[in-house]
């Protein structure tokens, strides 16, 4: 992923950006950005899973969000690994993944309060079936998305530059 340098400073001038530190170090912000197109990649899978768990199968929204959500750390772990994180191939893959796995099982716990209580509580009210729990789902997703970047950067890829 090649940013221009004019794209470069107006991410550079977000708050969120500054307010992160990443307006500091730009190629952190870069991977960040990476590991964000990897997250899609991840959350189309989730979605996917979900919906064809749900509207299929005919399976709880609780036992198919379980599954939608393995299926996309297994995703997430393999493009991070190749692409996002490509330094971290000189680590054992198993133990890089349990602890990738470690932080996104509590990503996942995470998930699934806010997908089930965003679910019941607010967009079953406003939103018709499916488009209630798959509001809730992009809610979890984005909730989730800077845990398991901060975590992840902080432990499973530490010290890679």
């Amino acid at each position: 992923m090649k940013l221009n340098t004019k794209t470069l400073a107006w991410l550079l001038s977000l708050p969120l950006v500054n307010r992160l530190g990443l307006g500091k170090r730009p190629l952190e912000l870069v991977r960040f950005f990476k590991f964000a197109t990897v997250g899609t990649i991840g959350a189309t899978v989730d979605f996917s899973v979900l919906n064809l768990c749900v509207l299929v199968f005919g399976w709880p929204k609780f036992w198919a969000n379980i599954v939608s959500v393995t299926c996309a750390i297994s995703s997430n772990f393999t493009w991070n690994r190749r692409w996002t994180f490509p330094e971290s191939r000189e680590r054992s893959v198993h133990a890089q993944f349990g602890q990738f796995a470690t932080i996104n099982l509590i990503g996942l716990g995470i998930n699934q309060i806010v997908f089930l209580s965003t679910d019941a509580l607010l967009f079953a009210e406003i939103a018709p079936h499916p488009l209630n729990y798959n509001l809730a789902k992009a809610t979890a997703i984005a909730v989730v998305l800077f845990w398991n970047y901060f975590v992840n950067r902080a432990w499973t890829y530490r010290g890679i530059r």
